[in-house]
This record gives structure tokens, C-alpha cells and sequence, in this order.
């Protein structure tokens, strides 16, 4: 990303100046989920959408509809296949915590959700929505307490985890809704879906998380 005020040139995942006059700034990282639109409108109904600019639609200067499928199909950065642990344009599901980096493979979420695990010092849990393509990250610690969480797959149309050590049931949003914990909320934690060759370029020594037996 180019800024207009200097002409410094930005990283667009690290958000670091990498030439220009700010070169070595970093930008602010702000949270955000990517997550389908029907969850987002379930979870905040009254949330507002940006709406296309008429004159920019009309001239064809927006993405097309299919530009993920083009963009997949597209080389990628040179010198980035040395890596065979994973197709380049495989979709990982990145969280760093302390210093330390894992990327889940969309594939394997999607057959194993919720995913237990440990990032650097932090014991974190990723889970998939109901969409079977929005994904989220949290610490499973309350009150200095590890929880581990399963699925409820009968008698709700959304998703709903609960927690062996206290039945208490949470919701997609990290929330306890029902039990002893109702009302708590589990500290989110940053996930960036990114392809792999692209989320290695910026995390060289991480890990790949393997699925474990069902």
C-alpha cells in the first residue's frame, strides 16, 4: 500500500513502512473478524454497510464477483514454493501469540471444530461457525481455569459450544449464554485467513497444525 501524504510504501499484512520516508513505522493494528455476512447481521443486527459508490460502480473499477477464484489461480511470489508442507494457495487460519505462530489449514477446521491447542504460553481454542467458513480464536481461560469445549450438534440452529469443566454453554461469540459462566466472555484472540505461502513469507519458523485422530 502506497500513503498519498509521503509516497511511503506499506506492507499490507504487517501494516510496517517498508520504503519511503516513514520508512520502519508501523501502523496501529486494529481487531477485526472476517466472518460471512449473515453472521455479522445475525450477531449485529442493527450494524450498517458500506455502500458501493455509484459513480466507481457504474465504470466497472470495483473487483468482480469472482475475484477470489481469479486471484487463486494467479502465480505466486517468486521463491515462495520452497515449502512443500502445504500447496501455496492452501487457506490457513493464522494466530500469533507471543513471539510463537501456527497456521491451521481451513481443510482441517473444517473436519475438526472446535480445535484445542497451545500458541506460545497461550492455551487457545479455534472454532468454525455455522457456516463452515467463518472462524474465530479465543483464550479458554477463566479465572486462571483451562476449559476444553466440544460442539453441541442437536437442538440449535446456530453454533453452541460447551465446556467439560462447568456445562456451561457459549456461544460463536466467545459468550457463556446458559450455566455456572453465563455471561463471561473469553478473551479473543487475532486470526488472519491469509494463503500459505503468503502467511509463511511473514512467519518463516511457524508451525502447521496436524490434525489429530477422530
Amino acid at each position: 500500500m502506497r500513503d498519498e501524504e509521503t509516497g511511503t510504501w506499506w506492507q499490507q499484512v504487517s501494516g510496517k513502512a517498508i520504503h519511503g520516508p516513514l520508512k520502519g513505522h508501523q501502523l496501529k493494528q486494529i481487531f477485526h473478524d472476517e466472518i460471512s455476512f449473515a453472521i455479522w447481521k445475525r450477531e449485529a443486527p442493527q450494524g450498517r454497510v458500506l455502500k458501493p459508490v455509484e459513480q466507481i460502480a457504474a465504470s466497472n473499477q470495483y473487483e468482480a464477483a469472482d475475484w477470489e477464484a481469479r486471484v487463486g489461480r494467479m502465480r505466486t511470489v517468486a521463491g515462495t514454493d520452497v515449502d512443500t508442507r502445504l500447496a501455496p494457495r492452501t487457506l490457513v487460519l493464522g494466530i500469533e501469540v507471543g513471539g510463537k505462530s501456527v497456521a491451521y489449514p481451513l481443510p482441517a477446521l473444517q473436519k475438526q471444530s472446535p480445535i484445542m491447542d497451545m500458541v506460545g504460553p497461550a492455551p487457545i481454542m479455534i472454532v468454525l461457525g455455522d457456516d463452515k467458513r467463518s472462524a474465530r480464536a479465543f483464550e479458554r481461560v477463566v479465572d486462571g481455569r483451562r476449559l476444553e469445549f466440544f460442539q453441541k450438534t442437536t437442538g440449535q440452529t446456530d453454533l453452541q459450544l460447551v465446556d467439560a469443566e462447568t456445562g456451561s454453554t457459549w456461544n460463536f461469540e466467545g459468550k457463556a449464554i446458559a450455566g455456572p459462566l453465563a455471561g463471561r466472555q473469553l478473551k479473543k484472540v487475532f486470526v488472519l485467513e491469509d494463503y500459505w505461502f503468503d502467511w509463511r513469507i511473514y512467519h518463516p519458523d511457524t508451525t502447521i497444525y496436524e490434525i489429530g485422530p477422530r
